[in-house]
């Protein structure tokens, strides 16, 4: 036998422990992780640092060069606009 003590099955620490036993074990770790992915730092579409933080739902803002945008609830960037913006490079980038 190991000498640590042993780790509970699926224990959700973080953000998500505030929910104690309550709502089951996936959507905690599902809550947790999508807070992780909103209080981190990301990537300003304007001066290009890693500044940008959430100020509320669906509104980001860069710290340092004060950039305000719209993007998705959770990520400043959401699927359906990196779609969007690769159509548009592909449409820009059309020799005439």
């Amino acid at each position: 036998m190991s000498s640590g003590q042993q780790k509970a099955k699926g224990r959700v620490t973080g953000s998500a422990g505030r929910f104690g036993p309550r709502y089951g074990r996936f959507i905690r770790k599902r809550v947790a992780e999508t807070e992780s992915i909103s209080r981190a730092a990301h990537r300003c579409p304007r001066c290009d640092t890693m500044a940008v933080r959430r100020v509320g739902t669906g509104i980001w803002a860069c710290r340092k060069c004060g950039f305000k945008f719209a993007g998705g609830a959770y990520t400043p960037q959401t699927p359906a606009l990196r779609i969007a913006m690769r159509a548009i490079d592909r449409t820009m980038n059309i020799p005439e």
